[in-house]
Order: structure tokens, then C-alpha cells, then sequence
């Protein structure tokens, strides 16, 4: 009778320390799982300001190039504008030298 005893406590010690085994796997398992989830959060939002950040960066570059080509224009203007003077100001030399 206490081998037979013995036996069976033998045995629900074994069956209880597979089931806490288990249990403990799934709990690690969950547990990582859950770490795993929180960092590909952490490196998605990170992302998504990298990502804002470039936006802005191409909004603020577009604005320079518009104020780039439209100074660009300013001094061909300019620029005509000074050589059609200096050819008044040539003729008007050239006049009073005569």
C-alpha cells in the first residue's frame, strides 16, 4: 500500500510540475510577446516622427526654391533693367562729348 502511495504522489508531483512548467511558458511567452509589441510600438512611433520631420523638412525647401526663383527673376530684372541705364547713361556721354 505505500509504494502504491508512493507511486501516486509521485506521480500528481510529476503531472503538477509539468502543469507548472507549462504554465510558466506561457507566461514567458506572453511576457515576451509583450515586450516585443511595446518595442515595434516604440520603433513605429519613432517612425512616424522621422517621417513628420522629413515632411517639414520638403515643405521648408519647396518655400526656399520659391523664394530662390523668385529672386532669381527679381535680378534678371534687375540686371536688364542696369544695362538698359548704362546704355542711356553711354548715349548721354557720347552727346555731351560732341
Amino acid at each position: 500500500m505505500t509504494i502504491e502511495l508512493t507511486v501516486v504522489i509521485g506521480i500528481a508531483c510529476s503531472l503538477i510540475g509539468v502543469v507548472v512548467g507549462l504554465a510558466n511558458t506561457q507566461r514567458t511567452r506572453d511576457k515576451e510577446l509583450r515586450e516585443k509589441a511595446s518595442g515595434e510600438a516604440v520603433v513605429l512611433t519613432e517612425l512616424g516622427y522621422v517621417k513628420s520631420g522629413i515632411d517639414d523638412i520638403k515643405r521648408k525647401q519647396e518655400a526656399q526654391d520659391e523664394k530662390y526663383l523668385d529672386m532669381a527673376e527679381r535680378m534678371v530684372k534687375v540686371e536688364a533693367s542696369a544695362k538698359q541705364a548704362h546704355h542711356r547713361i553711354d548715349a548721354m556721354d557720347g552727346k555731351e562729348e560732341r
